[in-house]
């Protein structure tokens, strides 16, 4: 009973952070905060999708490479979006001067 709240807990956030991050795309203006949004909400969204799959698979080899899984993507989600950005720098990506202007 108390694995399965956890597990649904769990499931509900990753979905919460999933959307935020499907929304920070759509209506962010530029490539550098479209990418902070979507790079940490993905990387909390799968890392509690799979801490979910954990806690409701037990402690068994299955849980040890999700684990392993969940490791690999804390790693690789940030890299990869700095990567995106240093990319977009270089290439000379302005920023959206027009959102820099109304926020002041």
């Amino acid at each position: 009973m108390i694995r399965e709240l956890i597990v649904v807990v769990f499931v509900l956030g990753s979905a919460f952070f999933f959307m935020v991050g499907t929304i920070g795309l759509i209506r962010l203006p530029d490539v550098f905060t479209r990418m902070h949004a979507t790079a940490k909400s993905d990387t909390l969204g799968a890392g509690l999708a799979l801490l979910a799959l954990i806690v409701y698979q037990g402690f068994n080899p299955i849980s040890i490479k999700l684990f392993i899984i969940l490791v690999f993507i804390s790693i690789t989600n940030p890299v990869s979006a700095h990567i995106i950005a240093k990319s977009a720098y270089y290439h000379d990506q302005k920023r959206n001067k027009e959102a820099d202007h109304a926020n002041s």
